[in-house]
């Protein structure tokens, strides 16, 4: 049973965690890097779904698309870090994203209620 609970958390955090990065990235006001990003996702919550580690493939995928650009700084406490920026493209595809994601989450939470659309 574990395993399957697992398994689905795994999928549904696949589809929303770049959403999830390029809401956060669009309304930043200067560029984040990675565990900024993770640490601000988590501010607050005990329940983040989506571990740190899993979200530097999402945001290299986002940037290899397109969505992000990235540069790369020194740090003086330790290795460089990538900072990571919202473009104009990953600010049109968020807005489309957004009206999809209402659109499944009326209709999941429709079904789950036993709504009549469904």
């Amino acid at each position: 049973m574990e395993a399957i609970v697992r398994k689905f958390q795994k999928e549904l955090n696949s589809g929303t965690s770049a959403l999830v990065l390029l809401g956060v990235l669009s309304r930043a006001e200067e560029p984040m890097y990675g565990y900024q990003i993770a640490k601000l996702i988590e501010a607050g919550r005990d329940d983040v779904p989506v571990k740190q580690g899993a979200l530097y493939p999402v945001l290299r995928s986002l940037e290899s698309g397109g969505l992000l650009e990235s540069r790369v700084e020194p740090s003086v406490s330790g290795p460089p870090r990538r900072y990571y920026q919202i473009t104009e493209m990953g600010r049109s595809t968020l807005a489309r994203w957004q009206g999809i994601w209402d659109q499944t989450k009326s209709f999941v939470d429709d079904a789950l209620k036993g709504g009549h659309n469904v």
